[in-house]
């Protein structure tokens, strides 16, 4: 009997085995197959660091999570109620985080004395009655796959590996989802290899669908039914963070109608964005892989000086390398887009985790007084705006930007609705002078700033009878011309402080994104905490709590009324993944008081958590009752 997911719920599946069984793979996959469907989804990659860990460990344990369902979701989901375990190791690692009567598919040829000991496990957890909670189906994975394929001539290790297509298979009938897109992809995704591997992993699939159609499996399980979720017209696809910000970019180049260079040094979780970009050849964007952070950076600062939107990207320490180009970049007030995806740390950290601890980095992060205005994105389609916005800031006011992600965000995935392009504003400097005899007055005009973005006409080599004075010595804030003098220098330190504060003339006020303007409590975040967020304090209002949620994009300057908005609430609290960096900043630049929720655990912030701490904040006189 099929199971039906009420329009006010959604379901959590959680995919969980070794790095090699391509769990990656079968979840994005899966997510693809949900797009196609009309549902809403959020989805969680969660890797380890290592390359190969040992096979069967606990540390070696790859997943990927998927939330979908019938109406807005916004996050990953908190507790699976799906598990597909490959080994001992992935149900040991996963089991403390299922909600009670959770359903377990267990891939029962691995569960044996051997891979125990890899996991630590002491007894069979099947016996223990650990598992006595949850709905457990045991499925011969292995065995299934090798018969399935066996007429194909597969090598053992190559069939070994087509059992992540015998899982989405399976997983496919419980959800009602169709094979055919999944088989289309294959062919693609195999063209060049031998004929034998697309076909022992078509079996695979077909084999998994046939297995959990028969009456055996299906009266073990159920099959769910997951409609449509409430989404606004329009043409929608499935989109990961780093291609929504890869996209953002070369439109933010036919915006400008000039050629994005991007520059950049392979880093996790950045190298997304180089290998996405490095296919848009036909969209006006050239790659470059340099050797290094620093010349990747030095690299992006020439394409600027060349007329191009120079853009280079790394993670926390890569970027930490670019500091002083970065430096050089405002010096010479050149436009750069500098795209930062966050990781845990500090050094090498937790390379394939996610956190959001480099906004001090990114604002204070430079010797000197060198600031540079700073935004964020909210989640994977809001990738694409952001780039664009960045982008658009950094040549209006010719300036370094950074724009701010995370791990979270470039790897997760959610549907995207293509935007109209007629609705984006073209992207323009400020006009270069017309060319003069007068020399003197040639070279005064190129200095002349936009009144209002402070912004300088964008020079480049090649333009007619005019010249861009380049380097990192400090110029006379008229001429141009290299200078020591002390006043020069006090008025052109004042002048790169006003450039960045006047971005805020030119953003827009900050608004409630749930809730009303004035109350006992708001919620504030900036970044991938957009999502969890937004269930937490959307069921907190179902509940009865006034409560209001506001999100911050721009986070250097902040939009001009933040202070005043945040001041018309008796309490705020402030949720980040570091230890209280924009709380600091908050409290430096407005002067507010601010009750923090910091998590630091290489991992997104749960909804539990979250109307955990609104509980805690919002008195029960505060609630507001169905009649009011």
């Amino acid at each position: 009997m099929a199971k039906i997911a009420p329009s006010n719920q959604s379901i959590v599946v959680r995919f969980a085995g070794d790095s090699g069984d391509g769990v990656q793979l079968l979840g994005s996959q899966f997510a693809e197959s949900t797009a196609l469907t009309g549902a809403d989804f959020a989805t969680f990659p969660d890797y380890p660091a290592e390359i190969r860990a040992p096979v069967g460990t606990t540390f070696g344990v790859s997943a990927f999570q998927i939330n979908l369902g019938a109406r807005r979701v916004s996050t990953a989901g908190d507790q699976p109620d799906v598990l597909i375990a490959f080994n001992p190791a992935a149900l040991k690692v996963n089991l403390p985080s299922l909600n009670k009567g959770a359903l377990i598919l267990l891939n029962t040829d691995t569960f044996n004395a051997r891979n125990f000991a890899k996991a630590h496990i002491d007894e069979d957890p099947r016996a223990t009655g650990e598992l006595a909670d949850f709905q457990v189906v045991e499925i011969a994975m292995s065995t299934q796959t090798f018969e399935a394929v066996k007429h194909v001539g597969l090598s053992k290790s190559d069939a070994e590996q087509s059992k992540n297509f015998w899982a989405l298979g399976a997983v496919l009938w419980m959800f009602g989802r169709k094979r055919k897109p999944i088989e289309d992809w294959a062919r693609k995704k195999f063209a060049k290899k031998p004929p034998e591997i697309l076909a022992g992993n078509l079996a695979a699939l077909n084999a998994g669908h046939a297995y959990a159609e028969t009456a055996e499996l299906s009266a073990e399980i159920p099959q769910f039914v997951v409609g449509e979720a409430p989404m606004d017209e329009g043409d929608y696809r499935s989109i990961t963070g780093a291609e929504a910000l890869s996209l953002g970019l070369a439109a933010a180049g036919e915006l400008a109608d000039r050629q994005v260079i991007f520059c950049s040094y392979p880093i996790t979780p950045a190298s997304p964005i180089l290998h996405h970009l490095s296919r848009m050849g036909e969209l006006g964007v050239a790659t470059f892989q340099a050797e290094d952070e620093i010349a990747a950076c030095c690299a992006a600062i020439g394409a600027s000086y060349g007329g191009a939107i120079g853009v280079t990207s790394s993670s926390g320490p890569g970027i930490a390398l670019k500091t002083e180009a970065v430096g050089l970049a405002i010096a010479a007030e050149l436009p750069l887009v500098i795209v930062n995806s966050q990781r845990g740390g500090p050094s090498t950290g937790l390379p394939t985790k996610t956190e959001q601890s480099d906004l001090y980095q990114a604002i204070y992060g430079r010797n000197a007084d060198a600031p540079t205005p700073v935004i964020a994105a909210s989640g994977p389609g809001d990738c694409f705006d952001a780039a664009i916005e960045a982008t658009r800031i950094a040549i209006r006011h010719m300036t370094p930007v950074y724009l701010l992600t995370d791990g979270y965000i470039a790897n997760a995935s959610g549907p995207w609705a293509l935007p109209n392009m007629e609705h984006y504003e073209p992207i323009a400097a400020a006009a270069p002078p017309a060319p003069s005899d007068d020399s003197n007055a040639k070279k005064r005009a190129i200095w002349n700033r936009d009144e209002t973005s402070l912004g300088r006409p964008w020079v480049s080599p090649g333009m007619e009878g005019l010249a861009h004075r380049i380097g990192g010595l400090e110029k006379d804030i008229a001429t141009g011309d290299i200078s020591y003098d002390a006043e020069n220098h006090q008025a052109m330190s004042e002048l790169r402080a006003k450039k960045v504060e006047a971005v805020a003339d030119f953003i827009p006020e900050q608004s409630v994104e749930q809730g009303a303007a004035h109350g006992p409590l708001a919620v504030v975040g900036w970044g991938s905490t957009h999502g969890a967020i937004w269930r937490a304090v959307n069921e907190a209002r179902e509940q009865g709590y006034d409560v209001a949620q506001i999100h911050l994009r721009y986070l250097n300057p902040l939009p001009k009324n933040l202070g005043r908005l945040l001041g018309d609430y008796d309490k705020v609290l402030m949720l980040e993944m570091n230890m209280g960096q924009c709380a600091t900043l908050l409290r430096d630049k407005l002067g507010v008081d601010l009750i923090q929720l910091n998590k630091v655990s290489g991992q997104p912030f749960k909804i539990s958590e979250i109307l955990d701490a609104i509980m805690a904040n919002c008195p029960a006189k505060a609630k507001v009752t169905a009649a009011e």
